[in-house]
């Protein structure tokens, strides 16, 4: 538990410091880990989501995970697939996502993802430019890597 906290404390603060970065554009240094097969999960995650696919989706969170979107909180996948997943896959199959940082630290058990984004596009009849960022903890079972927290903000 201690370790997890550790890992969720360490991501926070670092996806605090690179919500000041005022370089939209990617560069070269910016994305590291995502050769890992944690990163694959986060990435087939963000592929069934922007593809509809809640079945596969919800296969890849831990049943306790917990989710911080907008104020909100949910506390298990049946609650976040019973909730915001089907308005999230909306959302995200209306608008564009151009990746301008990804990393991805595995340590032993455990692992987190930091990232930010550029989402553009058109929603409801309303003009989406802004920057998303996105916390992930990660943690492995005896059915693989599941993702035990999620963290979006813009």
């Amino acid at each position: 538990m201690l370790k997890t906290i550790n890992v969720l404390a360490l991501a926070l603060l670092m996806a605090s410091a690179n919500a000041h970065e005022q370089n939209p554009a990617p560069q070269a240094g910016q994305f590291s880990g995502l050769e890992s097969e944690a990163a694959k999960v986060v990435q087939a995650f963000h592929q069934a989501l922007t593809t509809g696919n809640a079945e596969q989706a919800k296969t890849l969170l831990a049943d306790d995970v917990v989710i911080y979107e907008g104020g909100g909180i949910e506390r298990s996948a049946a609650e976040y697939a019973a909730h915001h997943m089907q308005a999230d896959m909306k959302y995200l199959a209306a608008v564009h996502s151009q990746p301008l940082e990804h990393h991805v630290q595995v340590n032993q058990d455990s692992a987190y993802s930091l990232s930010v984004s550029h989402v553009t596009g058109q929603y409801k009849d309303k003009e989406v430019d802004y920057k998303g960022m996105e916390t992930m903890v990660l943690v492995k079972t005896d059915a693989g890597w599941k993702i035990k927290h999620i963290h979006w903000s813009n």
